[in-house]
């Protein structure tokens, strides 16, 4: 397979339901709702092969676990080939495309930042650091090691595809077991050569320093949340050159990444604490209340009250 140019508009998917309608493929159990899926890619294009995406940027996290398949897939320029016990995953932002020549078994997972904070992690970014890397490579496993993933993922679809009230839970913390298993067979031995290019150094250092300003938020460390001018000042960047890298390699703009980032963190605190909403406001940024439900509100379609008092109420 020839590596794969981008030409022509990029096209950017906020989920993988929107994903596969544009793409005319089969929904299975997906819903323009779903934060998180799993399935099996041979029931989805097992009848259309060789098959070849379209480059395009997912704005989810993917993990994919390829027990038997050939192929290639692409992340921004560097190109992978796709092997039997091969793990991989990426984060959201990235030029993405892949190529199936042969597809026996493979499972494809995908999960938004709010599902993970909400169900696998309330810190998940401090506790699995490597989800915020540019990009990691692909680790192909022994066949007695990749058992141990299969084992986790299979139970993770039965719970996913199960009615029980409690699936988010049983499928965040068996997710939980697969990070550390990422952390133990893929992050110890790194290596951070495919980080190298200027502007990938820009991206990664920029989502760092969003994720530490949000904790230093929360902790009473910072009170005023950081702008554009504050995120390029930090890498001593002229605003207008880091919104350009930032556009340009994630699909986002900066404040669009803010946005998200506040909203995540929010929910995150409506969900997992008892901290008064105006406490809440306060912590990440707001001087008013009313400010910040009618923000949380704007993005949600629900207040922080109704939101609080749903996920409360889940079992």
């Amino acid at each position: 397979m020839p590596h794969t140019k981008k030409s022509g508009p990029i096209i950017i998917y906020n989920t993988l339901y929107d994903q596969y309608v544009a793409q005319g493929l089969p929904l299975d159990n997906l819903n323009e709702h779903t934060q998180f899926t799993i399935h099996s890619l041979r029931n989805i294009l097992g009848q259309r092969l060789p098959f070849r995406s379209e480059v395009y940027k997912p704005n989810f996290f993917s993990f994919v676990f390829v027990k038997d398949a050939q192929g290639r897939y692409t992340t921004d320029e560097l190109e992978f080939n796709t092997v039997p016990n091969m793990i991989y995953f990426t984060n959201p932002g990235h030029y993405k495309s892949h190529y199936w020549e042969r597809l026996e078994e493979v499972y494809l997972v995908t999960l938004s930042e709010s599902f993970l904070k909400e169900n696998v992690h309330p810190r998940i970014f401090e506790e699995f650091p490597f989800l915020l890397s540019e990009t990691v490579q692909p680790r192909v496993l022994r066949p007695e090691v990749y058992a141990e993933f299969e084992q986790l993922y299979l139970q993770i679809e039965q719970a996913f595809l199960s009615g029980s009230p409690y699936k988010n839970r049983i499928i965040g913390s068996l997710f939980v077991v697969i990070l550390l298993k990422v952390k133990e067979y893929f992050w110890e031995d790194y290596n951070p050569i495919y980080e190298g290019n200027r502007s990938s150094q820009i991206v990664k250092t920029f989502k760092r320093m969003l994720e530490q300003h949000y904790r230093d938020l929360r902790s009473g460390r910072a009170e005023n949340v950081f702008r554009v001018q504050d995120y390029a000042a930090a890498q001593h960047l002229h605003p207008n050159y880091l919104g350009n890298v930032i556009k340009t390699k994630t699909g986002k703009s900066i404040s669009t990444w803010i946005t998200e980032k506040t909203i995540a963190e929010a929910k995150s605190l409506l969900q997992h604490s008892d901290t008064p909403i105006k406490e809440i406001a306060y912590q990440l940024g707001f001087a008013e209340s009313t400010h910040f439900s009618n923000y949380f509100k704007k993005y949600t379609a629900l207040s922080p009250v109704l939101y609080r008092k749903n996920v409360k109420a889940a079992p």
